[in-house]
């Protein structure tokens, strides 16, 4: 038997390019952390200085409700021009008209401030009052989204709309100018909350002051780094509004998780080596490999998102995928140069006796797996049983869009919607614009006239329908327009059912006979429209994240079993979030402890959006656990030891990294923003369920009921399929019946 082919026992590696790097990082500490700083402070000064903004702003193309846009745009229509933007206004007593000098005064001053277009004086506007006067509002329209505009601007609103104020009218502010008045501070909370709890849990879980500073430093950095390249990113590239908070969820999540195995994994190194050097070369070879697949599952699961056709949705994967490619980077090198600074003084500073990977037969995990190994069926069908029933809400599952009903009752846009949908009904917060093209209809007035009063009948007759405005002509009489306000809320499921019904029914039967073609616009028609592609695209963004995880997974691991035992386990605790979110969120089970005080739908993009964040997350935990599993079996221990010995050798670290992901995850519930809650809650779901139920009843029975052929794989698969080996023991031959790889090469 030749050297090269015997099996490399664990924590050996090969002197490849991981090792090397990490020895380098290790052997010159202070360049690597001044290139890193000086790399930070470059990247964070060109975004200050040429980074973009995040915005809200998608298109659809191809669809109808793009085109009824573009149409409204090239035709001057009122709705193509400019972001529009509610300013409610309430008065008791005498009502508006009794206070008609300060609305003018107002509306004056609304109009004469920068990057306002036009305003829309409410008692110059019949439909924007209600009949007994007291409750309107200005439409508003600027160039630009006011949501994006910098705090300063507020006060120059606040300054426009000051005589109303002192004539005692209330002043509310709706849509993007109401979120430029939503409060700041509550991620940057989430941020401190979730790094504090790191702290604690490193201190706690492993003793020693540096294996707690390490992976913070590292994570931090990095984070940073990703945030800036994102704004740099911003500049060229439409980016969400949520992308930064999405960002910093996911950069420090697994930026602190990747460090963590690493200085781990050095730690229980420094036990046998004498170089520190030596020892970060090792760790990086060995578990940074597994560190590099997981950081590349997860971003080839966001560069997925790509496949719903929807820039908006592949950006927002471009967003997260930054952060946590630059929180691996940094693990990667930066950590093992902060190890090779500490040497083996690395344990000096602690706060109870350190402790790494525990050594022995007798370690509580790895009596657990052989409690689990001696009932593998048992354990199965428990585990499978609990996933089951927390994904049966997700049955019910109803797409839509959050408005501004669910957020908090102290913010602005929450009491102008109020004020709304109290004075003109809930569908006056979501109204439709529908546009008629008149290029085939017919020249002669009369026709023109006959289309628009029969358009209009059938509009006021479709049921759900609470009012529609007479259909008038643009400047240049090619369009129709006319608004339809809904007798319902935009988010409720009676709106989407009436913009199907206009969609398919309504203006089919009153427009064909003219020849004559109608679109819905607006922002209902347009959260709609969005949800509908999304919806469709989601089975096939589904087979392309799964079958490209399936095929890393098979490429690293060499086994067709594990990875489609993964890819199903993964989809299992997929299914468990969804239905958490849709309990607490849609069904409202406790969702007012979350500060949502009404049920809402799940808004459109979460469901592909957690989709592809959970199940590139699942994949790291799985990555390590198995990594570590296979390690052991290639050494010569047996299926059920190595299960046993992967499992006890992963449970501290993979526990304490589930416990700061989970933490960092559901800080953000502090968000005033119910997506972000829901992405929150989703995603610190996911990685309790796997690091619990998934890792420690469904990993290691399947393992075991599997034996041997976890291990199989067919010849021809074998020599075709490239050999990356996540823990840097180098090619092995595949399994055949039941012999060990030792006994294959002998």
């Amino acid at each position: 038997m030749k050297p090269s082919d015997q099996a490399a026992p664990p924590g050996s590696a090969p002197r490849g390019l991981l090792y090397r790097t990490g020895r380098a990082c290790a052997r010159r500490p202070w360049l690597v952390i001044t290139v890193w700083l000086l790399a930070l402070l470059a990247v964070v000064g060109a975004d200050r200085a040429w980074g973009g903004q995040y915005e809200d702003d998608f298109t659809l193309p191809g669809t109808a409700v793009q085109t009824g846009a573009d149409l409204l745009d090239a035709h001057g229509g009122p709705a193509g021009r400019g972001v529009p933007a509610q300013i409610v206004l309430s008065a008791d007593g005498k009502g508006l008209a009794g206070h008609r000098d300060a609305v003018e005064s107002a509306g004056q001053r609304l109009a004469a401030l920068p990057e306002v277009v036009g305003v829309a004086d409410p008692l110059a506007t019949p439909a924007a009052v209600t009949q007994d006067g007291r409750t309107g509002y200005y439409t508003v329209r600027f160039d630009s989204n006011p949501a994006q505009f910098d705090k300063a601007y507020l006060e120059q609103v606040d300054a426009a709309v000051a005589p109303l104020r002192a004539d005692g009218i209330t002043v509310e502010y709706g849509g993007p100018l109401g979120k430029l008045a939503a409060p700041a501070g509550a991620d940057r909370a989430s941020e401190i909350i979730g790094i504090a709890t790191a702290v604690i849990v490193l201190l706690l879980g492993f003793g020693s002051v540096a294996a707690a500073a390490f992976p913070l430093i590292s994570a931090v950095i990095g984070l940073l780094a990703g945030l800036a390249a994102l704004g740099l990113l911003a500049a060229e590239f439409s980016f969400a509004a949520v992308s930064p908070t999405l960002a910093v969820m996911m950069g420090l999540g697994v930026g602190l998780d990747y460090s963590l195995f690493l200085v781990t994994r050095h730690r229980k190194l420094l036990h046998t080596l004498p170089d520190p050097a030596d020892a970060a070369g090792r760790t990086v070879a060995t578990s940074g490999r597994a560190v590099l697949v997981a950081a590349l599952t997860v971003t080839a699961a966001l560069a997925g998102l790509f496949a719903s056709g929807v820039g908006f949705i592949g950006m927002l994967g471009v967003a997260a995928g930054t952060t946590v490619l630059t929180g691996a980077i940094a693990a990667l090198t930066l950590t093992p140069a902060l190890l090779g600074l500490a040497g083996r003084r690395i344990d000096r500073l602690h706060v109870r006796t350190p402790v790494d990977e525990p050594d022995g037969d007798g370690d509580v995990w790895q009596r657990w797996a052989a409690v689990v190994g001696r009932r593998p069926w048992t354990f199965l069908l428990l585990g499978a049983t609990v996933l089951a029933v927390l994904a049966v809400p997700a049955a019910s599952m109803r797409l839509g869009h959050v408005d501004a009903g669910a957020s908090p009752a102290t913010a602005t846009e929450r009491r102008a919607y109020d004020l709304v949908s109290d004075a003109f009904g809930p569908g006056a917060n979501g109204p439709v614009t529908v546009v008629v093209t008149l290029d085939k209809s017919g020249a002669a007035p009369e026709q023109r006239t006959e289309l628009a009063g029969r358009l209009h009948q059938a509009l006021t007759d479709t049921p759900g329908v609470a009012s529609a405005t007479p259909p008038t002509p643009t400047a240049d009489g090619a369009l129709l327009i006319s608004t339809v306000v809904p007798d319902s809320a935009p988010q409720d499921r009676a709106t989407a059912d009436l913009l199907h019904r206009l969609a398919g029914e309504t203006l089919p039967d009153a427009l064909d006979p003219y020849h004559a073609t109608g679109y819905l616009t607006g922002q209902s028609a347009a959260q709609q429209t969005f949800r509908d592609v999304l919806a469709d695209r989601l089975p096939l963004v589904v087979g392309l994240v799964v079958g490209a995880a399936f095929v890393l997974l098979l490429t690293v691991f060499r086994s067709p079993l594990i990875a489609l035992k993964a890819a199903l386990l993964n989809l299992l605790s997929i299914g468990a979030s969804f239905g958490v979110v849709v309990a607490v969120f849609q069904w409202g089970w406790g969702s007012s402890l979350l500060g949502v005080d009404e049920s809402v739908p799940i808004e459109s993009y979460v469901p592909m959006m957690m989709f592809a964040i959970v199940f590139g997350l699942s994949m790291d935990y799985e990555v390590f656990l198995l990594a570590r599993i296979r390690e052991h079996w290639l050494a010569g221990r047996g299926n059920e030891a190595a299960v046993a010995a992967g499992l006890a050798s992963t449970a501290r670290v993979i526990s304490c990294a589930a416990l700061i992901m989970t933490s960092v995850f559901l800080a953000f519930l502090l968000s005033a923003n119910p997506v972000v809650k829901m992405l929150a809650l989703g995603l610190g779901v996911s990685v309790v369920v796997d690091a619990t139920v998934v890792r420690l009843l469904l990993v290691p029975a399947t393992m075991n009921l599997l034996g041997r052929a976890n291990w199989w794989i067919p010849g021809w698969l074998d020599r075709i399929l490239p050999h990356l080996d996540p823990e840097g023991g180098g090619p092995e031959e595949p399994v055949h019946g039941d012999r060990t790889p030792q006994e294959v090469r002998a």
